[in-house]
């Protein structure tokens, strides 16, 4: 067990120069992410396409850090319908929305959806400096806060696109977003057209139908996952 354990220290400061470019760690240099590492209590934990990350009904004491593959925030009904809360992707951390003591169980499933690394911090070691006064860990304390802060403003984007009363609404609504965020008319979108659906609350069938509609209109161009806005 403590062969894996060391084994899988070495393997996480590999990815000390993601996480230098996360919001968590943001103005922090790599030699002292190195030294935080054992101070916050770092585990790194891989998982395959498909696996489980957490569970909904799960209390989480850690904040966590995607730093290979991909993940969704997911929820299934009783009757298997879903619905995809956020993507998460290499860089971005998930887990702040429950830090506060009182915050109850977590609300979704957290879902792998192509092989995964994700690295665990116990957030009892990040909210608390520890005895050793790690030069940057008010920093880490100081980014935390502007990331939940962040978290907020992009859920409150999410409810704007699906609080639209159509699915073609709903549609305009988050692809304007999209090339908004990327400064472009032509851009990728993260999700496939399932996974969009999922996303925006809609049927797949029915989404379908209306981009087919909006091309024909001459609103967009798309491909598999490539939009373009005319």
């Amino acid at each position: 067990v403590g062969w894996i354990y060391n084994r899988k220290e070495i393997f996480m400061k590999k990815y000390i120069p993601i996480l230098k470019r996360t919001k968590l760690f943001a103005g922090v240099a790599e030699n002292e992410i190195d030294a935080m590492l054992s101070c916050l209590d770092a585990r790194l934990h891989e998982y395959k396409k498909g696996e489980y990350v957490l569970h909904q009904g799960e209390h989480l004491n850690h904040i966590t850090v995607l730093v290979s593959g991909e993940l969704h925030i997911q929820r299934d009904d009783y009757w298997g319908n879903r619905a995809i809360v956020n993507r998460i992707a290499v860089g971005e951390m998930f887990g702040e929305a429950y830090i506060a003591p009182e915050s109850g169980a977590l609300l979704n499933d957290v879902v792998a959806v192509e092989d995964s690394a994700v690295i665990f911090f116990d957030v009892r070691r990040i909210i608390t400096v520890c005895s050793s006064a790690c030069r940057f860990h008010s920093m880490v304390v100081q980014n935390l806060f502007f990331a939940v802060s962040e978290k907020n403003k992009a859920l409150v984007q999410k409810l704007g696109h699906i609080s639209k009363r159509t699915t073609r609404e709903k549609l305009i609504s988050y692809l304007s977003e999209e090339a908004k965020r990327q400064n472009s008319a032509s851009f990728t979108i993260p999700f496939n057209r399932q996974q969009l659906a999922d996303f925006l609350s809609v049927d797949r069938s029915a989404m379908s139908n209306e981009l087919c509609k909006m091309r024909d209109e001459g609103l967009l161009e798309f491909e598999k996952n490539q939009f373009k806005l005319l």
